[in-house]
Parts: C-alpha cells; sequence; structure tokens
C-alpha cells in the first residue's frame, strides 16, 4: 500500500485507521480510482467500506485548509440545506477532518457509496448533461453560504491575468529554440489574447458573483447511481471562491472533444454542438436562476476562457523545460499545447452556433437537451 514491506505497510495502515476509530488489523485495502494527484484507497473493515485518501500536500500546501473547508460547506449544508446528498468525511477520534502521520502525511476518510461509481471519460450527451446539473446543483445548493469564509487551497488556480504574465515571462526567458519551434502556436496563442483581457473585465464587473465553485469539474468527479443518474460531487480539495466560467469551462474543455488533451493528432479534436446542449442544459436548469443575465451571456466564454489558459500553462511548462507538468516523452507539453489550441480554434469556429444556443437557452424546452427523460 505504502510502498514499504509488509510489515510496516500493516503498521502504518493500523495507525491511520485507529486515527479514524477503524480496526486497522481487521481491515482491507486495495488501490481505487484514477486520480493523479491524491493517493487513493478503498478500505473493507467487515461489511463496511471507507474511502481512504493521502492528500498531496506538494500540490496543497495547506492540508488543514481542505479539511476546513469541507467542514464549514457540509456543517451548512446540515443546517440549510439537509435535503442535499453531501458526502461528509469521518472525523477522527480526536475530532478533526484530517489525520496527519509520523512521516507528515495527511490523511482523511469517507464513507463508500454504495451502489455508486465514477467514469473516466464521456462517451455520450446524458453523463454530460447529469455532471453539468450536478455541479450547478452544488453551487446552487450553498448560494447562500459566505465564500469569503472559505480558505484557498490554490492561490490563482484559475487567475488568467497571472498564466498570461507567466507565459509572457516564458517567452522572454524560455528556451529559445522551442519556442522557434512553437511559433505558429505562439502566434496563434498572442492573437487570442482578448480573452485574457475579457477576463479582466469580469472580474471589475458587479454582475459576476464571487461563488463557492469547484474548480475541478471532470466528469470523474462525479459520482452516478447504477441508471446513470448523477448523485452528487466529489473531491472537494479545490473547492474555492470563484466565478462559475471556472466551472462551466472546465466541462467545456474536458467534456466537448472526443479525445483528451493528450491526442497527438489534431484532426481528432473538434467540438461537438450535442455534448455543449447538454451541458448548458445541465447547469442552467441547477444555476439558471441565480445567474445574472451578463453571467449567462459568457457561457460560452467560459470554455474560450479555460481552454485557452491551459494552453498557455502547457506551452508555459514546455519553454520552461517540463519543470511543472513534467513530460513522459520529449515535447508531450508541447503536444498538450498544440491540442489545447486547435480545440480552442474548433470552438471559436462554432461561436455564432454556440451562441445562439446560449441566448435563447431559457426559451429552449427542457428536452431539447441530450439526457433531460426526467
Amino acid at each position: 500500500m505504502f510502498g514499504a514491506d509488509k510489515f510496516v505497510k500493516q503498521i502504518l495502515l493500523s495507525t491511520i485507521l485507529d486515527a479514524f476509530g477503524l480496526p486497522g488489523s481487521n481491515c482491507q485495502t486495495e488501490v481505487f480510482g484514477s486520480g493523479l494527484i491524491n493517493d487513493t484507497w478503498l478500505v473493507t473493515c467487515g461489511d463496511e467500506k471507507f474511502i481512504l485518501q493521502r492528500i498531496n500536500s506538494a500540490i496543497f500546501s495547506e492540508p488543514a485548509a481542505i479539511g476546513e473547508n469541507i467542514r464549514q460547506i457540509g456543517d451548512y449544508l446540515k443546517e440549510k440545506n439537509p435535503g442535499y446528498f453531501f458526502v461528509q468525511p469521518l472525523a477522527t477520534t480526536e475530532e478533526k477532518e484530517i489525520f496527519r502521520d509520523e512521516q507528515g502525511s495527511y490523511y482523511r476518510m469517507f464513507p463508500f457509496i454504495e451502489y455508486s461509481h465514477t467514469i473516466d471519460v464521456v462517451h455520450k450527451p446524458q453523463e454530460a448533461y447529469e455532471a453539468a446539473a450536478q455541479f450547478g446543483k452544488f453551487t446552487r445548493a450553498l448560494s447562500g453560504f459566505d465564500v469569503r469564509s472559505l480558505r484557498t487551497t490554490l492561490p490563482d488556480f484559475h487567475n488568467l491575468s497571472l498564466r498570461q504574465h507567466q507565459f509572457l515571462q516564458a517567452l522572454e526567458s524560455g528556451n529559445q529554440e522551442k519556442k522557434k519551434e512553437a511559433h505558429q502556436l505562439v502566434k496563434f496563442l498572442e492573437g487570442n489574447a482578448g480573452i485574457v483581457n475579457e477576463y479582466i473585465t469580469i472580474t471589475n464587473d458587479p454582475h459576476f458573483k464571487l461563488r463557492v465553485t469547484h474548480h475541478d469539474t471532470k466528469i470523474s468527479n462525479v459520482l452516478f447511481n447504477e441508471k446513470g443518474e448523477g448523485i452528487c460531487v466529489i473531491d472537494l480539495d479545490t473547492v474555492m471562491p470563484g466565478y462559475y466560467i471556472s466551472d462551466v469551462g472546465d466541462m467545456l474543455r474536458t467534456y466537448l472533444s472526443p479525445v483528451s488533451e493528450e491526442e497527438k493528432d489534431l484532426s481528432l479534436v473538434e467540438v461537438r454542438e450535442e455534448y455543449f446542449s447538454a451541458i448548458l442544459g445541465g447547469y442552467m436548469k441547477t444555476m439558471g436562476e441565480l445567474l445574472s443575465s451578463t453571467e449567462k451571456q459568457h457561457f460560452l466564454y467560459a470554455g474560450k476562457f479555460m481552454i485557452y489558459m491551459q494552453a498557455i500553462r502547457f506551452l508555459t511548462d514546455y519553454l520552461h523545460n517540463d519543470v511543472y507538468y513534467g513530460s513522459k516523452y520529449p515535447g508531450q507539453n508541447l503536444v498538450r499545447a498544440l491540442n489545447q489550441a486547435k480545440l480552442l480554434e474548433k470552438l471559436l469556429e462554432k461561436e455564432n452556433i454556440l451562441q445562439r444556443l446560449v441566448s435563447s437557452s431559457a426559451k429552449i424546452p427542457s428536452s431539447h437537451f441530450a439526457g433531460t427523460q426526467k
């Protein structure tokens, strides 16, 4: 489990489980899920099952802030919105949200939700609709929460102004041979810098409200039931104050194309309109009444915002010789950046069509949207 010999592993496991009031000597563990940031295990103790996670403190420098945020959210929902299904983490025997072991690692525990599952790739519009509805439902359930009481677990995570500044610095001080190689990509991204200007306008617009935002809306962060219906959102490490475009933008970035950001064959990158409609329908169903007209008109912009930001982040890392994302093969971050630039290009090609969908969404019957049988 922990990369040590069997005896040491068992001692570590028993210590961790004992901290959460579980019989460490009578529990079994197995690696669970496909997450890349935290280590996750399924823990079985007799008839009970739990999810154990080791928080990646190299990414999250203040794990206690994560625990504090989740506790605040759980307390608020229990009092103000008890009907919302929330996966409350287990407290330790010392009534803490997170356990820190002698090696300095941080752990938290959740109950395992029976008959639930996650998916790693969106295969049909129904899934996109359900996920969008769940992320919208989460933010809606917390609409009365004092968002400024939340701790920022990843400072400047979706600060596009900062990401552009880092990109421009990389163009000046980064690997100049790589810059020459990526000349056409750099030109394309510089030509779309207006996306950054629009972000700056949004951050100063009183019609845009800071909300409780998930910030990591990939499909694997939604629990589904056996019928394929969304149950709730999970993995709340990145829940912070933010603008709704972060959540919608990440869904558009990761659901619209049939291939991932790792795809080298750019001819396979496309924007599927039916998936856009599904995300729009699911999110507006749960959040439409709370969004201002200005916010609604920026639904498509959310995709441009997130795709552009990820493209410049990948290229920035490539120019800095892959110090942040790393690289499994030479040029991987360039591939990723080219992939995201192509996705942005495809989105811009369909901008008029998609914006018309957004503008008329309030008038479109729910049956128009994929996945709205309910």
